[in-house]
């Protein structure tokens, strides 16, 4: 498993919420749904993008942005422009007073905006909650990404955009399947950027012993790991290994691979109807009562909070 793979493994859109944007100027909308992540396309025309904090971003069309919540931000035709409309939890769209716009707004499956000709088209899909894309991947990322076309060429934009307006059956488990590989995509395409200030676990990766001691834990989170096991198969003793590990990955190799198991368990949780004690098993748990103690001190809920999303 290489340096992406392992952590790409993570998005999970589940009924994300994905829309075609179409606006003629003059238009700004504030975004302010406390999403963990959205990405943003521009198809036609440009658009800025305005965090609260840092500078204004200019998206022409082919480029995509990754924006990192729940901070909120402005999307319009100017950087200036003053808000019309704002969008909250759950895409809810209203006046800034509160009054409703969604349907006032619609033009058609999955598309919404102030003309159905207008010059400006957008792209977006947002994951609802946090555990659809991993904590050690949104650290990663900057409040805000942004690359022009010619710095990530994804072929998936011409297909989210002909797939968005569609109404057939399981067209929504489509969408969030698009959205996860769009996300991938543009995640690999900011990190291999040159100059990139990639992540402390994604270069160390490329250490002979670190990324060996990595791809095992990763690989197989549960087997008993030690420190000691784990120095034997990369060939240092376990001094070197843990001040090795430790000075690159920025955390213990114990606690890199609790943070691995508890983002599977999570996975499992919230994707698959096996019990607490099998996900325990799954993932180098003794049983459900340790797996609870270890996601309740980590995560802050139970694993049957987690799982029912509270």
């Amino acid at each position: 498993m290489d340096a992406l793979a392992g952590l790409l493994e993570g998005p999970r859109a589940r009924g994300a919420f994905l829309l075609r944007m179409v606006m003629e100027p003059p238009w700004s909308v504030r975004i302010e749904d406390g999403a963990p992540i959205c990405v943003m396309c521009v198809t036609e025309g440009e658009a800025w993008l305005v965090p609260d904090t840092g500078e204004p971003v200019l998206l022409k069309p082919g480029a995509i942005a990754i924006a990192r919540g729940p901070e909120p931000y402005t999307v319009g035709d100017v950087p200036d422009a003053p808000p019309r409309a704002r969008i909250g939890p759950d895409g809810a769209c209203t006046t800034l007073s509160g009054e409703p716009l969604a349907e006032a707004m619609r033009l058609g499956v999955r598309t919404w905006g102030n003309s159905p000709d207008g010059g400006t088209t957008l792209l977006v899909g947002t994951y609802r909650m946090d555990g659809e894309v991993g904590r050690r991947l949104l650290d990663a990322l900057p409040g805000l990404l942004h690359l022009p076309a010619e710095a990530w060429n994804c072929p998936l934009m011409p297909f989210l955009g002909e797939e968005i307006s569609r109404d057939e059956p399981g067209q929504a488990v489509v969408l969030d399947r698009v959205l996860d590989l769009m996300l991938i995509t543009g995640v690999r395409a900011w990190f291999s950027r040159p100059g990139a200030e990639a992540p402390a676990w994604y270069r160390a990766m490329g250490d002979p012993v670190v990324g060996r001691a990595l791809r095992l834990l990763q690989n197989d989170p549960a087997h008993p790991w030690t420190v000691a096991s784990l120095a034997a198969k990369t060939g240092v003793s376990r001094a070197a290994l843990a001040r090795r590990f430790t000075a690159l990955v920025g955390e213990p190799p114990m606690a890199y691979l609790t943070g691995w198991r508890l983002a599977h368990a999570a996975d499992l949780l919230r994707e698959t109807d096996a019990t607490v004690e099998s996900v325990a098993r799954q993932v180098g748990y003794g049983g459900a009562f340790a797996l609870s103690a270890a996601f309740k001190r980590v995560r802050g809920v139970s694993p049957q909070e987690y799982r029912a999303g509270t």
